[in-house]
């Protein structure tokens, strides 16, 4: 049994047959519902899930850029809603970090180079919230 596929790729196994494909569902007794400190729990629970299945198929990534390329790498970047900018201690440089796709990351990554992004980093993500 496996969740995604990942453990069976990293031992160098096969996929003899695929028994279901099934998904997330968090279910909760009406008596747990109806107790304010359990429902509380529950929906903690709920937006840590949510958190790791929006992860999925997602990583950050952060690099540096000058004041004079910021424009164009900025219009290369996608993210989440806006990437997140920080001044560097010398004032003609800027830190940006973003949430992006990691279907597009392998070819937006070489595309950043060349606009002039530099010190590039790629990260997983474990929750999204």
């Amino acid at each position: 049994v496996t969740e995604t596929g990942s453990t069976i790729r990293a031992n160098k196994l096969r996929i003899v047959h695929e028994l279901m494909r099934t998904n997330t569902q968090l279910i909760a007794n009406r008596a747990a519902w109806d107790d304010p400190w359990k429902r509380k729990k529950i929906e903690q629970i709920r937006t840590l899930l949510t958190g790791s299945l929006l992860a999925m198929g997602k990583v950050g990534i952060k690099l540096n850029v000058s004041k004079a390329n910021l424009d164009r790498v900025m219009k290369l970047l996608p993210s989440l809603k806006a990437p997140t900018i920080s001044s560097l201690y010398s004032e003609e440089w800027f830190a940006i970090e973003s949430v992006i796709d990691t279907g597009v990351v392998r070819d937006l990554i070489p595309r950043l180079l060349d606009a002039g992004a530099e010190g590039i980093i790629e990260y997983p993500l474990n929750k999204v919230i």
